[in-house]
This record gives C-alpha cells, sequence and structure tokens, in this order.
C-alpha cells in the first residue's frame, strides 16, 4: 500500500505471480484449469480473451478458437505477440470482438471492479460467453485474509462476494448459465509431496455441496443479438460525375463514345 493510503495494485500484482508458482499457488491453477478445460470444452470462434494478472498462466486450452488473446498489466521482456499491455478496467479491443472472454481475478486485483465487468461487456460480441474467476469470502481463504494482516499473495485481493458478482452480470444483460465454487484445500503451503498429492486432487475440478470453496467460477452468456453490418445503402443522388471511366482503360473509354458519336450521327442522317 502507497503512503498516503492509495493501493499500489501494481505490487500486489507481482506478489500474486510470485505466489502462484508456490506449490499452494500450483495446486490452485490446476483447479482452475481443470473447471475451465470441462465447461468450456469444445467452444469454437473467432477470438478468446483472457484478462488477468499475468501472461505466463494461460488457461482454457481445450476451447477452438482462431486467436487467443491475454492480457496483463505491465511488460515484461520476451512477451508473445499475443499478449497484450493494458489495465483490465480499459481494454484496448473494439466493442462486439470477442466470443469468449476470461476473467481471471482480474476484478480481485482492479480499483473498480465493477468497470472491469463493463468493459468485459463492451468487447463480447452478443450471445458471447464470459467465465469470471474470484476468491471466495466465505471460505477459510476468505477468513485468513481477515485474520492476518499482511497483503501477500491472493489475500491482496478484494475478496468479492459471488452473489454480487452475479447481480453485476445481469444487470448487464447477462443469464447466468452455470455457478459454483471450488478448491476446499487449506490455505496454508505444504511439503512437496503433500502438494503434489493435492493437485492431484485438485485437476478432478468438481464444484462442491457447500459454497465455501477458496474461489468461484460464473460462466454466462451476453443476452443481446450479434449486430449485423449492412452496406450503406446505393443513393443515386450522391453520386458525382467523372470524366472518364473509372477502372477503364481509355481505350475503351474513347472506343465507347466513338461508338455513340457514330449511332447519333446515323440518328440524324
Amino acid at each position: 500500500m502507497a503512503g498516503n493510503g492509495v493501493i499500489d495494485y501494481s505490487v500486489r500484482h507481482e506478489s500474486f505471480e510470485r505466489w502462484i508458482q508456490t506449490p499452494l499457488g500450483r495446486a490452485l491453477l490446476a483447479s482452475q484449469r481443470a473447471v475451465l478445460d470441462r465447461e468450456l470444452y469444445g467452444l469454437t470462434g473467432a477470438r478468446q480473451l483472457q484478462v488477468g494478472l499475468s501472461h505466463r498462466l494461460p488457461l482454457a486450452s481445450g476451447t477452438d478458437f482462431a486467436q487467443k488473446i491475454i492480457t496483463c498489466p505491465a511488460w515484461h521482456a520476451h512477451m508473445p505477440e499475443s499478449v497484450a499491455v493494458c489495465d483490465s478496467d480499459e481494454l484496448p479491443f473494439p466493442g462486439d470482438s470477442m466470443d469468449l472472454v476470461i476473467l481471471h481475478h482480474a476484478a480481485d486485483f482492479s480499483p473498480d471492479p465493477h468497470q472491469v465487468l463493463r468493459e468485459s461487456s463492451r468487447v463480447l460480441r452478443g450471445e458471447g460467453r464470459i467465465a469470471l474467476i474470484g476468491f471466495n469470502p466465505f471460505s477459510l481463504w476468505g477468513a485468513r485474509k481477515l485474520i492476518f494482516r499482511h497483503r501477500h499473495g491472493p489475500w491482496g485481493g478484494r475478496f468479492l462476494m459471488r452473489s454480487r458478482m452475479e447481480d453485476w452480470l445481469r444487470l448487464l444483460g447477462f443469464e447466468l448459465e452455470n455457478s459454483g465454487t471450488y478448491f476446499s484445500t487449506l490455505p496454508v503451503q505444504k511439503p512437496v509431496g503433500s502438494s503434489q498429492r493435492r493437485e492431484r486432487l485438485s485437476v478432478r475440478g468438481t464444484a462442491h455441496l457447500l459454497p465455501t470453496g477458496a474461489y468461484y467460477c460464473i460462466l454466462a452468456r451476453k443476452r443481446e443479438c450479434a449486430r449485423i453490418r449492412t452496406s450503406a445503402p446505393w443513393r443515386k443522388s450522391k453520386v458525382i460525375s467523372l470524366s472518364g471511366s473509372v477502372g477503364v482503360s481509355s481505350g475503351c473509354a474513347g472506343h465507347s463514345s466513338g461508338r455513340v458519336g457514330r449511332e447519333s450521327s446515323e440518328q440524324e442522317q
């Protein structure tokens, strides 16, 4: 946190990216990948956009999109061409240009989470899907955030309520398709051997009966017809006369004018 009381989200982004490389972080990421691979498997389209905190954490590998774009808030050396550096609440893409948008803790680590959802809705085409992943405050992970004062790793995020995110999506014209919480693992680091067993269990990616998982995943569809771009109507009054022919050789144009001249002289005779 900055000295004037304003949260420095760039520091928290870097802290989360380092934490995700720990055994507990890798187990969490494995669970999230399993959930999205199952829920989004087989989806096709033109463009898939993942809005997150790091370009090193790709998700939804089972989808079939012609172009997959990832955004991250900071530039790093040797970044692939498919990565765009931008804030999650100000996306540099035109409206109705994406078929799938994945928000990977983007709202958790943003000063304006509602604007993150609005921007995602703006770039998503009608009938496109959004997958939102966020930390669950009603979990042991949320309890740890309240108890401990440090804000490293995931505990630097907002831990927004799932019901609030669902309400915001409905207000933006989305229809919920699926919503659940996942990963009931204790928020503590464990030895490497036990963490490997934990990763194997997390790959199942099944939702819990009780809403107490460490994170939630919300799938929703944008209920808005995709815009159909039509060509401008042909208006004769707007046609400008040009001397000569556009796209026709001068020889052809001269031959045509000569033929018209002969026809006119024959009619006069």
